[in-house]
């Protein structure tokens, strides 16, 4: 009989947790639905610098724009393609939205990607405080 109670109250909790699990995943796909998982619950995304930044050539804009629409894959493969054509600090605020949307399903790359950030960016630059608020959670 204790057996069973134990057993009940176990798969209670564990409907409980999926509950949680399910309203948080809801709750975060529905202000982010380019994002394939949660970003780390441990620092919020911080927004990046205010107003277009220099460094991205005009006709790149739509590619990038259809890149983020596609999410982690689509800004990898506009960085592969463009990243040459796009300097800073443009390229550090779009490789530091990569290292957001990257982070759930690849945080190896997530932290090489940030890691190149963080060597190539300076206290002047319109992008470090947001690099300074996610340099605990990717290193």
């Amino acid at each position: 009989m204790k057996q069973i109670i134990i057993a009940i109250a176990a798969i209670g909790l564990i409907l409980v947790g999926a509950w949680q699990v399910y309203h948080f995943m809801d709750q975060f796909q529905g202000s982010h639905p380019a994002a394939p998982a949660t970003a780390p619950a441990t620092v919020a995304a911080p927004e990046p610098a205010a107003g277009p930044l220099p460094g991205l050539p005009p006709k790149l804009e739509p590619a990038l724009e259809a890149a983020r629409q596609r999410g982690a894959a689509g800004l990898r493969d506009f960085l592969a393609a463009n990243g040459k054509n796009v300097a800073d600090p443009r390229l550090a605020s779009i490789q530091l939205d990569y290292v957001l949307v990257a982070a759930p399903g690849d945080p190896a790359e997530a932290r090489k990607v940030f890691a190149q950030v963080k060597a190539r960016l300076t206290a002047g630059s319109p992008d470090y405080a947001r690099m300074k608020q996610l340099e605990k959670t990717y290193e």
